[in-house]
């Protein structure tokens, strides 16, 4: 993880941040800084990836899973990311990022994140996460809403981000993925 420091400032305001359910949207203030910015004077791209790891580990400090997953050596693991950007985000401006649980397949649960300026959004991502055991194995939804049970209506994944996870799978780590350009 790259920005140290944002995390630090995070460990240390969640004593005083409000807790939430798994099913809310976790909000976040950032602001862009110096150290952020690309040759063209915004945010780089890169850094919106970055940000986004910030916010769903936000969200997972807020909603207590965290702590209970950390104990059973359990750990989330993107997959896949897709980022669609609106508008830049330049030199000291304020930005709120949304981070929000949207739906899960047998395998992968599915954040939709969206960077926020005064109401609008600005950059959006879906990102695909998968959670492992340290003694081996994927963790299953069921699994975790063993530890975790989901509070209100069960989402249903949008069909447009169940096909985007489908046409943009590889092959499991063990079977063969050769580099073949057509």
């Amino acid at each position: 993880m790259k920005l140290w420091l944002r995390l630090i400032v995070q460990l240390v305001s969640w004593r005083t941040r409000k807790p939430l359910q798994i099913h809310e949207v976790a909000k976040r203030k950032f602001r862009v800084w110096l150290t952020d910015l690309d040759i063209y004077r915004h945010m780089n791209n890169g850094v919106f990836l970055t940000i986004l790891d910030l916010g769903r580990y936000d969200h997972g400090k807020r909603t207590g899973i965290w702590n209970k997953w950390k104990k059973l050596g359990w750990y989330p693991v993107v997959v896949a990311e897709n980022i669609t950007f609106r508008k830049s985000l330049e030199l000291w401006q304020e930005f709120t990022l949304e981070s929000k649980v949207i739906g899960w397949t047998d395998e992968a649960f599915y954040f939709e994140q969206r960077f926020v300026v005064k109401h609008q959004i600005y950059a959006r991502a879906v990102v695909r996460i998968r959670f492992l055991k340290r003694s081996r194995g994927i963790v299953t939804p069921q699994e975790i809403f063993e530890v975790t049970p989901w509070i209100g209506p069960v989402p249903k994944l949008p069909e447009w981000v169940a096909q985007w996870s489908k046409a943009s799978s590889l092959p499991k780590g063990k079977e063969p993925a050769p580099s073949e350009w057509n």
